[in-house]
Protein backbone atom coordinates (compact mmCIF):
# COMPACT_ATOMS: atom_id res chain seq x y z
CA UNK A 1 0.00 0.00 0.00
CA UNK A 2 1.10 3.09 -1.14
CA UNK A 3 1.94 6.39 1.30
CA UNK A 4 0.97 8.80 -1.12
CA UNK A 5 -2.54 10.24 -1.44
CA UNK A 6 -4.84 9.44 -4.26
CA UNK A 7 -5.37 11.93 -6.66
CA UNK A 8 -7.97 12.33 -9.39
CA UNK A 9 -8.26 11.04 -12.96
CA UNK A 10 -9.63 13.95 -14.67
CA UNK A 11 -6.97 15.21 -16.74
CA UNK A 12 -4.80 18.57 -14.92
CA UNK A 13 -6.63 18.04 -12.11
CA UNK A 14 -4.35 17.42 -8.82
CA UNK A 15 -6.52 17.70 -6.29
CA UNK A 16 -7.48 14.60 -3.51
CA UNK A 17 -9.58 11.79 -4.97
CA UNK A 18 -12.92 11.26 -3.14
CA UNK A 19 -14.73 8.78 -5.42
CA UNK A 20 -13.20 5.41 -6.93
CA UNK A 21 -15.33 5.21 -9.90
CA UNK A 22 -14.90 1.08 -11.27
CA UNK A 23 -15.68 0.18 -14.66
CA UNK A 24 -14.65 -2.13 -17.29
CA UNK A 25 -15.11 -2.40 -21.35
CA UNK A 26 -17.09 -5.47 -21.58
CA UNK A 27 -15.31 -5.88 -25.20
CA UNK A 28 -12.17 -6.39 -23.89
CA UNK A 29 -12.55 -6.91 -20.05
CA UNK A 30 -14.03 -9.80 -18.72
CA UNK A 31 -17.33 -9.44 -16.55
CA UNK A 32 -15.82 -9.71 -13.31
CA UNK A 33 -12.86 -7.37 -14.00
CA UNK A 34 -12.82 -3.93 -12.64
CA UNK A 35 -10.78 -0.72 -13.92
CA UNK A 36 -11.06 1.99 -11.79
CA UNK A 37 -10.57 5.66 -11.74
CA UNK A 38 -10.43 8.05 -8.66
CA UNK A 39 -12.30 10.91 -8.67
CA UNK A 40 -12.60 14.15 -6.41
CA UNK A 41 -15.78 15.77 -5.68
CA UNK A 42 -15.70 18.28 -8.44
CA UNK A 43 -15.13 15.72 -11.44
CA UNK A 44 -16.71 12.13 -9.95
CA UNK A 45 -20.26 13.55 -12.16
CA UNK A 46 -18.37 14.32 -15.11
CA UNK A 47 -16.33 10.83 -14.58
CA UNK A 48 -18.86 9.04 -14.21
CA UNK A 49 -21.26 10.42 -17.28
CA UNK A 50 -18.31 9.77 -19.71
CA UNK A 51 -17.73 5.96 -18.49
CA UNK A 52 -21.89 5.38 -18.28
CA UNK A 53 -22.78 6.57 -21.73
CA UNK A 54 -20.39 3.75 -23.47
CA UNK A 55 -21.80 1.69 -20.93
CA UNK A 56 -18.51 0.68 -18.61
CA UNK A 57 -19.59 2.18 -15.08
CA UNK A 58 -20.47 -0.66 -12.62
CA UNK A 59 -19.97 1.52 -9.18
CA UNK A 60 -19.39 4.64 -7.72
CA UNK A 61 -18.13 4.52 -3.87
CA UNK A 62 -16.47 6.52 -1.58
CA UNK A 63 -12.59 6.06 -1.68
CA UNK A 64 -12.56 5.16 2.21
CA UNK A 65 -15.23 2.42 1.47
CA UNK A 66 -13.13 0.83 -1.31
CA UNK A 67 -12.71 -2.77 -1.68
CA UNK A 68 -10.02 -4.10 -4.10
CA UNK A 69 -11.74 -7.04 -5.72
CA UNK A 70 -10.41 -10.15 -4.35
CA UNK A 71 -7.98 -11.64 -7.03
CA UNK A 72 -9.00 -15.27 -8.37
Amino acid sequence: MSDETPICSAKGCRVDAVWVLAWNNPKIHTPERRKTWLACEEHREHLSHFLDVRGFLKDVVRFEDWQEPAES
